[in-house]
């Protein structure tokens, strides 16, 4: 007969050296803490001769919040701009097609616009993201994992980051960089069997 002991049978945790973050599939191991939060517009319905609220209209929803990176020798999500290609607006159409086309007729110019193979590339051309406000919206996966073998997992959908800033000091024996965010949905963390049901 085989007893299991009381002190196995406890509740899953996780620290903060148990997370794995992956931005649109790419690990980032720089990444030092992310917060979020969930606001939501609520404002108190009244009515005549009573100054107390009869209801609460329910208004719109926002999901924000911030990521903390420790800087090594690069940007910490430099992966993600190299990948990005932003569009550049060049020529306008009337300078790509030469300046005749003012002359033509609405139906001329749509000709011209059709069968004109170089006005995409001379009008907007791709070029790397500079900025990381720049990247396009990309999807956030926390993943825990302790030793004992639990697991769990929670997502942020459509990120898009917002602001960025970073600070050098003498006095600092690390740099970081602190980004902001906008995201479309969160996924509340679960156990990776609840996961694996859906």
């Amino acid at each position: 007969m085989t007893t299991t002991s009381r002190y196995s049978q406890t509740f899953t945790s996780y620290s903060g050296s148990d997370i794995v973050c992956t931005f649109g599939g790419h690990v980032i191991g720089e990444l030092q803490a992310i917060t979020y939060s969930v606001t939501r517009e609520k404002g108190p319905v009244y009515v005549m001769g009573d100054p107390n609220p009869k209801s609460f209209s329910r208004g719109k929803r926002g999901i924000a919040g911030s990521l903390v990176f420790t800087v090594f020798d690069r940007d910490s999500l430099s992966s993600l701009k190299q990948q990005a290609s932003v569009h550049r607006h060049g020529l306008n159409q009337t300078d790509a097609l030469g300046s005749n086309t003012k002359l033509m007729n609405v139906h001329d110019q749509a000709d011209a616009l059709t069968n004109s193979n170089d006005l995409i590339s001379s009008w907007q051309t791709k070029r790397k993201a500079n900025y990381i406000d720049e990247i396009p919206p990309f999807d956030i996966t926390i993943n825990f994992l302790n030793e004992y073998g639990q697991a769990s997992r929670m997502e942020i959908y459509g990120v898009e980051i917002l602001n960025e800033g970073m600070g050098l000091s003498v006095d600092d024996l690390t740099s970081e960089k602190a980004c902001t965010f906008i995201a479309r949905n969160i996924v509340e963390m679960r156990p990776q069997d609840d996961w694996e049901v859906e």
